[in-house]
Parts: structure tokens; C-alpha cells; sequence
């Protein structure tokens, strides 16, 4: 039955092919007429009527699953006369492996199953040739085959599965999300891409747009709290749902998400806590949790203390954690004032939906009972105050106070004292053990300290170990046991001529007593003091007085300095009072009263130097007078050093002539001795070998003497190394010694400038004794050098004839 069924439908679809052709070829016919090629072309003979292409538009169905290869059609040229002499061959997509086509006749078949999805047509080309000669008869002609589609794909959910939420109690029609199907046959062939939409499951709390696929809620009571999420199918269905349609589906899972709908409730109304008495203010006693059937932060809530008791004694806090209520101690707790404590803790949502306010009140309560326990406590101090006070001059063993502790417990165990030393290290406190009594151990001062801060401890006579400590601050009472001092060592200076009634000193003083309504101070002079006549002192009632002059003028010859005592008296009781000495000087002044000077200044500041201060004072002074010595003898050794050089200095030799000589008759313008003081003329005479006059006998010719030293520099004997050696050490120390001027008086004689007319005259090159140096040539330099040419002139003529 049912392959007879698809013979049906492949012969249906065959005439449906075949009734297209034909409206093609007509159309075809219509267009062109017979035997016209492609419009625009040009005819491919001369004179040849023109011919063309005749076959109809192709068509091939998808899905074939024939034995036989499917008939696709036929092209024909109207040239073909039907002998064979033309053959047809085709090119492009699929030729020679999908289509294949009759050489003799045109038809074209297919020989593969096609799918239309994977492709929608294929382009050809068709070309008609001679037989004999393989030539071209019709110009290559493309055509097209277009893959008939079939309803033979499904619609696909491509997206899914999918995942949507809708709120709960959300009202009928709510939209909760859309789905689409896609359906791979042709949209614009019939109706199999046509794709509707239903619920296969879970329709009684969904339904689905047929067209668009939006899901939408049918019911109004979706409680999440019940069923929290839900499956639905849906089905898509193409060729509009008919029948014969083919359908695909696919599962959305709709999460039902929360809203505060649930009120907090306690799963108990009564909670029940203990807790010891000595717990400290912020111990954690329990915790208590409200259920809520929510989730997130709907299930948030604050808890709080609701009766008056219990907010006094207790407080709640909430952990954000875990939601639960921590009840905590806010007060001390003391088992024999109350035993049990009643709490009532209420918990509400933070966050209220008002949308819901009418389903009830969103707050729940309930009570806690605590137990407080019984424990053994330390002795509790009864106050009068932790403030006592005693007087400074209160003989040992007074009694300053009486501290108090009683055993809090039922069993009211006696209560034994004592101090913690390490507050009073002194002992200068006891305390009966029995009784609480603070008396005094020593002699108490309240110049030293004014103040004691002890701490008393009070145990159980027969359990040391329960202890309480408290502090009690002592204050010590002044009484009058000081007397009233000057302020300072006070000094005044006066000048010789002051004048009656003038200041010279404001007097102070002090007092280590603290009297509780103020110190007044009395000021007179002392009795030893009233026979002076020279000064006066004034009490001015504002515990000062002031000094002044009552004579005219003084005299600091007869007396520089003046001594003043002073007696100042305290109010008491009992009245105290000590005597002070004001020293005064007599200075100088000038006119405008400003002091000059005063005898006694060594006085004044040995008066205010300790004798440590002064010893050190000397020292320094001596150290000082120590160094300036020391530097003066260096000065004074170097001085005589550098003297003992400047004897020495070839510059000391060097006179200098800065007038002209009056010619060569002037012998008096400059002492030759000057000139032959380096040399000792009678030892360079002596060693020449008898050349000149004996040893003291005094020459005749004044000319011979002075020739002498031309004739000692060339002596061959001489050693010109200790003046090389001089002027060497003279240059390393005018290096090394940066605070010496350099010594620019050295000259060198060993060269002259280049340019310089004047042949040199030093002798320094005429060190060998067979010098052939001339000196002729002086008596061509003028007048002013005539004596000098005859002095060389002649020694050169006296050793000319020696050598003869």
C-alpha cells in the first residue's frame, strides 16, 4: 500500500513537472519563434537564416529514489534535421556526473539523488557542434536546472533547550519567553516552510502563541513554594499543521522565581537560655532563627527586643550570615537580685513586597526565658566615695578612713583587707584587716606629694582567691609648716646720684604652703635692719613691697655696697616668717641715669657662678693664655729663622741705582766695597799661582783690585754647585711653602733676548780659563761707559801679556 502510495505521488509529480515545462516552452516559443537563437546574436554563417536554441526551462525534483535516471528535459537547435549529424554536449556544475545528456537527441537525465537544502540549482552550459567537422553550429548557450524542493525537513528548535522564569503569583498571560523553529525547505514553495506552534505538555500552566511562539502563563496561583520550576514541550509543526505535515519539539524549562510572599515564622514560641551571673556586658547567651518559606534576600529580617525588661537587661542583634538572632547580656546580671529574665524577641522582613501586604503581617514572636546561675562572686565595696582626706601633720597611726565590703552571695562570708603594695611601696598606709581602717604609716608631707593613689583589696576570709580591688585617692591637707622666702637672691644697683623716693627693687616672695583661701604676705624690715637710714621698704598689700632711696646721692668710695634685710610674714596659722637679704650696689651712671660701672662686677658674678662654674671658668682662661704663648714663641722662632735666611738672600746684595751716575769721574755715587763683599779677593789672589800682589800687601793700582773678579770666575778651580744647589733648595721651598710670595727677584744672567743689541756681560759663561771673550768693544758705548771699558780693557791687556 504505501509504495503504491509513493508511485502516486511520483507520477503526481511528474505531470506537475511536466505541465511546467510546457508553460515554459511556451513562453519560450512566444519570445523568440522558431528557430531564433538568444537575442543579440549574431548569425555564424552569411546569408544563413538565423537559427537557435530551443529547449524549455528545467526542472528536477529533490529526493528522487527511482532505479532509473530521472528525466530532467530536452535541448534542441532548430538546426537539428533529425540525421545526426549534430551533437549535443553540455559543461558546468555537474555535467558528466549528476546530469548527463544523449549526444544524438539532447535529453538531459539525472543521475544522483539530489537534496535541495544542500543546493538549489546548477548552472550549464549547452553547446551544439557539427558531427564531422567538431565546429560549433549555435553559440554556447547557459542555462540553469532549479532542484524542485519536497516537504522533506522537519522544523528544528536550533536554540534550544531552553531555559526561561516567570515570577510567582505572576497573573494569567504573563509573558515568560519566546521560542522559534526553523524549517529547511523553500519558504516560497507551498507551505512546507510554514511552522505553527503548540503545547504537547504542561498546557495546564502554559500556552503558546501558534505563530510567534511566545509562552505565556494560563493559571494566576504559581506558587514557588509548592513546585518551583516546570517542563513544557512544544511542538512545531510545518505546512501550517495540516496533515501530512512534518513536526519537530523541544522541552523549556520555566523556573518559578521568588517574591516575598511568606512571612518570618519561629518554629518554637518559647526559647529557654542560662547563663552565670558574672557573665561579662556583651556575652552571647543564644540564638533563635525565624523560618521563611522565601528565598534570597526576601528572606532577610531583622530581629529586635519588644518588652521593656528585657531591653533593659538584654539586646539582639543579627547575624547576616545566617539570619539568626544573638542575644546578648546588656547589663550586669545578679542571681540574688532576679533568678529568671523574660525576653520577647521579634523578627520582620526587611524588604516587604506591598504588593502582598493584604496576605498578613510580615513579623513573628517569641519569648526567651534566662536562667541565671549562681556563682561563688568576690566581696563587693559598699561606697561611701573612693575620695579621702587627712591632714599633712596627722601623726602616724591616725586614722584617714574606713572602707567597706560585703560577700554579694548567700552565704555572706566574712571580708578580709589589705593594700596592693605595689601602689604604696612606701608603706605610707596601713589597713586593718579586720575592719577596713586606713591609718597612716609615716609622717605624711604635702610639699612632697599631695596626692596617694592606693588600691584596697577585699577577699573571702576562707577563699583568697575570690579578690576585688578598688581605688581610693588620699588627699593630703596643707597646713601652715613652711615659711615664706624671697623669690630670688634679689641684687639692686643704685647710681651715687640718685635722689630720695626713687625705686630701686620690687620684692616677691613664695610660699610652698597652700592655704585654702590664699596666701598674704606681710613685708618690714628686719630689726638689725631699722637703723638704716639710707633706704626704705613699702609694703603695697598685694603680697609685694617695693624698695626706695632716702638719702641724696652716694658715695661708692666710702661704700659700694649695701645689705638689706627684709622680713616677710605669712598669714598662718600660726603664723611663719623668714628673713631676706636685698644686696645693693653702688654704681656709676651717666647723664641719662644709664649705669656705667661698679666696683664690685668680680663680686656680682662670683655671686652668681657656683664654684664649679668658676673652676671651669679659670681653666679655660688658662688654656687660652697657654695657646697665645705657644703661638707667639712659634712666631718668634720662625721669624728668626727666615731672618737667618734673608742674610743669606743673593737680593740683599743687589743694590739698585735709579738716578744717573754724574759720568766716570763720580766715585761717589756707590760704594765698590758693596760690589767685592761676596768675594774675599785676597784668597782668589792667593790660590792664582803668585799671578797677583802678595797676601796684605794693598795694591797699587785700583784698576788691578777690580779686575780681580773677572779673573776669579774664570779660575778652571772653581765649583759653581753651591749656587746651583742655593738656588735650587731656595725655588723647593718657595714651592712647598703656599704662604711665601714666589721670589720674582731671581733673575737668570745665563742668556739674553734674542734682539738685544748689547752682547751679554755675565761671567757666568766665562767659567774656563782660556776665555777669548772681548771686551774692546765697551770704548765704542760712550762716555758714561769709559771707566768700565778701561777696568775690562786693561785685564784683558794684563792677560795677554802673562800669556806671552
Amino acid at each position: 500500500m504505501a509504495k503504491a502510495l509513493q508511485g502516486c505521488s511520483w507520477t503526481l509529480l511528474l505531470l506537475l513537472c511536466a505541465a511546467q515545462e510546457l508553460c515554459a516552452w511556451a513562453m519560450h516559443s512566444a519570445v523568440e519563434g522558431p528557430g531564433l537563437g538568444p537575442p543579440g546574436e549574431p548569425a555564424l554563417l552569411a546569408g544563413r537564416v538565423k537559427r537557435g536554441w530551443v529547449w524549455n526551462q528545467f526542472f528536477v525534483v529533490e529526493e528522487y529514489t527511482g532505479t532509473e535516471p530521472l528525466y530532467v528535459g530536452k535541448i534542441h537547435s532548430d538546426s537539428d534535421e533529425g540525421d545526426g549529424s549534430i551533437k549535443y554536449t553540455i559543461s558546468g556544475e555537474g555535467a558528466g556526473t549528476i546530469f548527463l545528456i544523449d549526444e544524438i537527441t539532447g535529453d538531459i537525465h539525472a543521475t544522483e539523488r539530489l537534496d535541495r537544502e544542500q543546493k538549489t540549482f546548477y548552472t550549464l552550459r549547452a553547446q551544439a557542434r557539427d558531427r564531422q567537422t567538431d565546429q560549433l553550429l549555435e553559440p554556447e548557450s547557459e542555462f540553469i536546472i532549479k532542484v524542485q524542493d519536497i516537504n522533506d525537513s522537519e522544523p528544528r528548535f536550533l536554540e534550544g533547550p531552553y531555559i526561561g522564569s516567570v515570577a510567582e503569583l505572576s497573573p494569567v498571560g504573563t509573558s515568560v519567553m519566546q521560542v522559534m523553529a526553523s524549517d529547511a525547505d523553500d519558504p516560497t514553495y507551498g507551505s512546507s516552510a510554514r511552522v505553527v506552534y503548540s503545547v504537547l505538555e504542561g498546557e495546564q500552566h502554559f500556552t503558546v502563541d501558534s505563530k510567534t511562539g511566545v509562552i505565556r502563563t494560563a493559571v494566576a496561583d504559581l506558587d514557588r513554594e509548592t513546585q518551583d520550576r516546570y517542563e513544557v514541550v512544544i511542538r512545531a509543526t510545518d505546512m501550517a499543521g495540516q496533515l501530512g505535515g512534518l513536526s519537530g519539539s523541544t522541552t523549556v524549562t520555566i523556573v518559578v522565581t521568588d517574591v516575598n510572599d511568606n512571612p518570618p515564622r519561629f518554629p518554637q514560641k518559647m526559647y529557654q537560655f542560662s547563663v552565670v551571673e558574672t557573665a561579662p556586658v556583651g556575652t552571647a547567651i543564644g540564638r533563635v532563627k525565624a523560618e521563611d518559606s522565601d528565598v534570597g534576600e526576601n528572606t532577610d529580617m531583622t530581629y529586635q527586643v519588644k518588652d521593656e525588661e528585657g531591653m533593659e537587661m538584654f539586646r539582639v542583634t543579627t547575624d547576616s550570615d545566617t539570619q539568626e538572632a544573638v542575644i546578648m547580656v546588656q547589663k550586669p546580671l545578679d542571681y540574688e537580685s532576679k533568678k529568671v529574665h523574660t525576653v520577647v524577641v521579634e523578627a520582620l522582613n526587611k524588604f516587604v513586597d506591598p504588593r502582598f501586604v493584604d496576605l498578613g503581617t510580615f513579623r513573628d514572636q517569641t519569648i526567651v526565658r534566662v536562667s541565671v546561675l549562681d556563682v561563688d562572686e568576690p566581696p563587693e565595696f559598699r561606697p561611701p566615695s573612693n575620695l579621702m582626706e587627712v591632714q599633712e601633720d596627722a601623726h602616724i597611726g591616725s586614722v584617714v578612713g574606713v572602707v567597706t565590703a560585703l560577700d554579694p552571695d548567700t552565704a555572706n562570708h566574712p571580708v578580709r583587707y589589705a593594700i596592693d603594695r605595689s601602689t604604696d611601696a612606701e608603706r605610707i598606709f596601713d589597713i586593718d584587716a579586720n575592719t577596713g581602717a586606713i591609718v597612716t604609716g609615716k609622717v605624711l608631707d604635702r610639699e612632697t606629694a599631695g596626692w596617694h593613689n592606693i588600691t584596697v583589696l577585699a577577699m573571702e576570709a576562707d577563699n583568697h582567691s575570690q579578690v576585688s580591688r578598688a581605688s581610693l585617692r588620699i588627699r593630703i591637707l596643707d597646713v601652715n609648716d613652711n615659711p615664706p622666702e624671697l623669690a630670688t637672691p634679689y641684687e639692686a644697683a643704685v647710681c651715687e646720684d640718685a635722689k630720695p623716693g626713687q625705686l630701686i627693687q620690687t620684692i616677691s616672695v613664695v610660699d610652698r604652703d597652700e592655704p585654702q583661701g590664699g596666701h598674704r604676705f606681710y613685708f618690714t624690715l628686719a630689726p638689725e635692719g631699722t637703723s638704716n637710714h639710707h633706704f626704705s621698704l613699702l609694703d603695697i598689700q598685694d603680697n609685694t613691697a617695693a624698695v626706695h632711696t632716702q638719702r641724696v646721692g652716694f658715695n661708692r668710695q666710702e661704700q659700694d655696697v649695701y645689705l638689706l634685710p627684709i622680713l616677710v610674714v605669712d598669714s598662718g596659722p600660726p603664723a611663719l616668717s623668714s628673713t631676706g637679704t636685698l644686696t645693693i650696689r653702688i654704681c656709676g651712671c651717666d647723664s641719662d641715669g644709664a649705669i656705667q660701672s661698679c666696683n664690685s662686677t668680680a663680686y656680682i658674678v662670683a655671686a652668681r657662678l657656683s664654684p664649679g662654674a668658676l673652676i671651669a671658668l679659670l681653666v679655660c682662661v688658662l688654656i687660652l693664655v697657654v695657646l697665645v704663648l705657644l703661638i707667639l714663641t712659634l712666631k718668634r722662632h720662625h721669624k728668626s729663622h727666615l731672618t737667618a735666611e734673608d742674610d743669606e738672600d743673593m737680593r740683599d746684595n743687589v743694590i739698585k741705582y735709579n738716578d744717573e751716575g754724574g759720568g766716570e769721574q763720580d766715585t761717589e755715587a756707590y760704594d765698590m766695597s758693596a760690589l767685592r763683599s761676596l768675594y774675599d779677593f785676597s784668597e782668589i789672589k792667593g790660590g792664582d799661582g803668585g799671578g797677583g800682589p802678595a797676601e796684605g800687601v794693598p795694591s797699587r793700582n785700583p784698576a788691578s783690585q777690580l779686575h780681580s773678579l773677572p779673573q776669579w770666575v774664570q779660575s778652571p778651580d772653581l765649583d759653581f754647585s753651591v749656587f746651583r744647589d742655593y738656588i735650587c733648595r731656595k725655588v723647593q721651598q718657595a714651592d712647598e711653602d703656599l704662604s711665601v710670595p714666589p721670589y720674582d727677584s731671581f733673575q737668570t744672567y745665563a742668556f739674553e733676548g734674542s734682539g738685544s743689541p748689547v752682547p751679554s756681560l755675565s761671567s757666568i759663561n766665562t767659567r774656563s780659563s782660556g776665555s777669548e771673550q772681548d771686551f774692546s768693544y765697551l770704548g765704542g758705548w760712550g762716555p758714561r761707559f769709559r771707566q768700565l771699558a778701561a777696568l775690562y780693557a786693561g785685564r784683558r791687556g794684563e792677560e795677554d801679556s802673562e800669556e806671552s
